[in-house]
């Protein structure tokens, strides 16, 4: 800016920290002056108007979870299996090829939800059993909380997976509007059951209905569309079971996969083209209520698909050919390798998202501050995140300012990346060691940790650093909870069949 005194122009810039200079008038015409005043002006204005590009609109999100989906079972993956509706959102947006999550379901969707990841609250081995007591920490801020003090809407459609026992965990409690779904693991998709009990809500009361849950689902998410106000910004999560144990489809979605003689492989696939079709109905809701050129549509897998009958949920499938396929990548849900923990992932969102392949890493703990700061929500509260901002990364492909990938911190195991460098460390005796350039390697075939002692020593370092501050895992407490409770009562000495059965 400028002003003049004293006979003199005196010019402050603003851009260098409040800088005076002084030029004096003194055999300079008035004229000149005039014209200086108005170049400072015309040069400040445009440095001011360059400084204020507009940030995008606050846009309506739906961020779409599936259960258990292998990498490569997608289209665009080069699967078989139909999914034309998620392709065409991933041909159109941003694929998101190092995009990672937890190994298992309960902890991807808390890291999601707090922007934190699950070792700093006790959910990070595995998920919360049927009958366990325990959920979330209430002391969390989760992201709907965030945005619904931002102004926005907050609906959940789907599975929780967060606490069940109390309603304190459940999805109304913790920033959500609405929630229409379920709240544990799995339920069977035709009676909405779990071990025979029902696990199907609205709004915390109680629902009986029939249908297949992944249509249900999908057309209640349509609903809460077409009745809401545009006036007022939209959060959306929609989380399906698909395709997650059991394996389960309608006659007419089988019917698609007639060609496929492995039945549990004919029902997965049927299974994630049903879960297709629903999100094309809901893109299409988008477009119809006119919505569409201003939502953010995140797609994401909760882990890989799933490669070990043990970790299927409450369902026995220990006769089947688990059917998940996770393309180049090793293990699946529950390993620390990429096969568990790189996921089917993607972000669209017309004239702000540039379509193309996008490498660049990601977790699923930046969604938080991302998603917060797109909707103008405050980040100031809660605790700590562990998640950065990735916009740009997202939208331009920008280099990811995320440089550490923490694939999980277990008292028996833990994973962690450093630029293209990762290390497994599995801690019980005999102890494993096994370290992986990532960038070379990506499907973890060469473990390099004999060739590389100070890579091993380094990444080892930050392991330990990061299990001090580890909370006391929930799971495991639950477990010997149980454990301790069955090696106390009556004492098991030989019965009175005993006198045939046993020998003196």
């Amino acid at each position: 800016m400028h002003f003049i005194r004293s006979g003199a122009i005196h010019f402050v810039s603003v851009e260098a920290g409040l800088v005076e200079r002084e030029l004096p008038l003194g055999g300079v015409s008035i004229l000149a002056a005039k014209f200086a005043v108005c170049l400072t002006a015309l040069v400040l204005a445009a440095a001011s108007s360059a400084s204020a590009q507009p940030s995008p609109p606050r846009p309506n999100i739906v961020y779409i979870v599936a259960d258990d989906l292998g990498w490569k079972d997608v289209g665009f993956h080069g699967s078989d299996i139909k999914t034309p509706n998620i392709d065409k959102l991933a041909e159109t947006g941003a694929r998101l090829e190092q995009f990672y999550v937890q190994p298992m379901c309960t902890p991807t969707r808390a890291a999601l939800l707090t922007g934190r990841y699950p070792f700093r609250y006790g959910l990070q081995t595995a998920v919360i059993p049927t009958p366990s007591k325990y959920g979330l920490a209430t002391d969390e801020r989760l992201l709907p909380q965030a945005l619904k003090e931002a102004g926005y809407s907050t609906v959940m459609v789907g599975k929780w997976h967060l606490g069940h026992s109390d309603r304190k965990y459940w999805p109304r409690q913790r920033g959500f509007d609405y929630h229409y779904g379920s709240m544990v693991v799995e339920v069977d998709y035709f009676t909405h059951a779990s071990a025979n009990v029902k696990d199907w809500f609205r709004n915390n009361k109680p629902v009986k209905e029939t249908g297949y849950v992944t249509r249900l689902w999908g057309e209640d998410a349509v609903a809460q569309i077409n009745a809401h106000d545009p006036k007022t910004p939209f959060f959306l999560y929609l989380a399906f079971t698909a395709p997650h144990a059991p394996y389960q489809a309608p006659k007419e979605y089988l019917d698609k996969y007639k060609h496929i003689e492995d039945p549990t492989r004919r029902a997965y696939a049927a299974m994630i083209t049903a879960m297709d079709d629903e999100i094309g109905n809901v893109v299409a809701a988008l477009e119809k209520k006119g919505m569409r050129d201003n939502t953010l549509i995140v797609f994401m897998s909760d882990n890989g698909g799933n490669r070990t009958a043990m970790l299927s949920g409450d369902v026995d499938v220990s006769n089947l050919k688990l059917p998940a396929d996770n393309g180049p990548y090793r293990g699946g849900k529950g390993m620390l390798y990429e096969g568990g923990t790189r996921v089917v992932a993607l972000a669209n969102w017309p004239g702000h998202i540039k379509p193309g392949v996008n490498n660049e890493i990601i977790h699923v703990v930046d969604m938080f501050p991302t998603l917060a700061g797109l909707a103008g929500a405050s980040l100031s509260k809660g605790k700590p995140l562990d998640g950065v901002d990735v916009w740009s990364t997202l939208s331009d492909g920008k280099t990811s300012p995320r440089h550490e990938v923490v694939y999980n911190i277990e008292p028996f195991r833990g994973g962690v990346r450093e630029g293209d460098w990762k290390l497994i460390w599995r801690t019980p005796l005999p102890s494993v060691l096994e370290l992986y350039n990532i960038a070379e390697d990506p499907s973890e075939k060469a473990n390099l940790a004999d060739k590389n002692p100070q890579m091993v020593a380094k990444l080892q370092k930050r392991i330990e650093e990061l299990a001090r501050e580890s909370a006391k895992s929930l799971f495991l407490q639950d477990a010997f909870t149980a454990v301790k409770a069955s090696t106390h009562g009556a004492p098991a000495l030989p019965g009175e069949d005993a006198f045939f059965t046993q020998g003196d």
